[in-house]
């Protein structure tokens, strides 16, 4: 995609009310493309490109796409027990092993947290049986209020992981579809499939622990703070000087599903739930190894980790 890409009404079959409207819209997307230009000119590991978000404002898009900050159950001691660092490859890429499952969209909906939990679940579940599935996000945005989350508002995947414990399983997505709006729970315990015994925390800030995890267990639930400029990311390895300061300011979950080096740099390779149509094929690369709030207690993008699971296949 160019920077000098069509207006995403254009682009994405969006349609406005009145002229108002439009000429709204294009200041915005206006202000997008020239920001776009403008980092892209820096020659910064990673480009920003136009995408559907583009004529979106800062507040609308954390209206629809971001939970709102929580209080994140970041660990100061976790209970992830260290592998052989001698076998931890120096890349890794869980696509590869075909455990990963395709990128969904969770729309205008804050429900990042389910997809994080959902992806964790089923590249363990795949992993484990060698069985493809899609787990319901819909079910977690309905039902885990409980477990202080907030469905469309946001939520947590450590909070999600122990309904699921607590409640006896989840469903498929065919069974309990996403809908993408807060419902009604109509959860039935006969339709769970996959059970969760138990889930493994990486402690604050120890990333040699989540890059032991990532490389020789399997996929990572990860949250962190979006800040306004990644929404436009297209490529590269992203990195900013720009977060919040603690476990607080968390206000997206996502994915880690492996990690390498691009020119010099080294990344995670995050899948995230804003469609395949964003950023790299629904993925991003977020720079490894640099503490890039400066005198912080915490990395950007790495605020609270959970990890591998103990889980049945009912």
């Amino acid at each position: 995609m160019t920077d000098a890409a069509p207006a995403p009404g254009c682009r994405y079959g969006k349609s406005y009310e009145s002229a108002a409207e439009v000429r709204r819209r294009f200041r915005i997307f206006s202000e997008s493309l020239e920001e776009v230009r403008s980092t892209n000119r820096k020659g910064l590991s990673y480009r920003l490109g136009i995408n559907r978000f583009s004529d979106m404002s800062w507040e609308e898009f954390q209206a629809t796409r971001l939970g709102a900050a929580q209080t994140c159950s970041a660990t100061l001691a976790g209970n992830h027990l260290m592998r052989d660092a001698a076998a931890l490859p120096e890349t890794k890429d869980w696509r590869e092993d075909g455990i990963v499952s395709p990128v969904k969209d969770q729309s205008h909906c804050g429900s990042c947290w389910t997809f994080s939990t959902t992806g964790a679940l089923e590249a363990a579940y795949t992993q484990a049986t060698g069985k493809n599935i899609s787990l319901s996000e819909q079910q977690l945005v309905d039902c885990a209020g409980g477990f202080n989350n907030f469905g469309c508002s946001g939520g947590l995947p450590s909070q999600a992981f122990e309904y699921i414990k607590y409640n006896g399983g989840i469903d498929t997505e065919e069974s309990y579809p996403y809908k993408g709006v807060n419902g009604v729970c109509h959860y039935k315990a006969e339709n769970a499939v996959v059970q969760v015994l138990d889930s493994v925390n990486i402690t604050l800030n120890a990333e040699d622990e989540l890059k032991n995890a990532v490389g020789l267990v399997r996929p990572v639930s990860v949250a962190f703070e979006v800040i306004n400029g990644f929404r436009q990311y297209k490529s590269g390895v992203y990195s900013s000087d720009h977060c919040g300061t603690t476990p607080d300011d968390v206000n997206h979950a996502v994915l880690a599903v492996g990690y390498g080096v691009e020119n010099g740099v080294p990344y995670w390779l995050i899948k995230n739930s804003w469609g395949a149509d964003w950023g790299d094929n629904g993925y991003f690369k977020m720079e490894m190894g640099k503490n890039m709030c400066g005198d912080t207690a915490i990395y950007w993008g790495f605020a609270c980790m959970s990890t591998t699971f103990y889980f049945r296949d009912k």
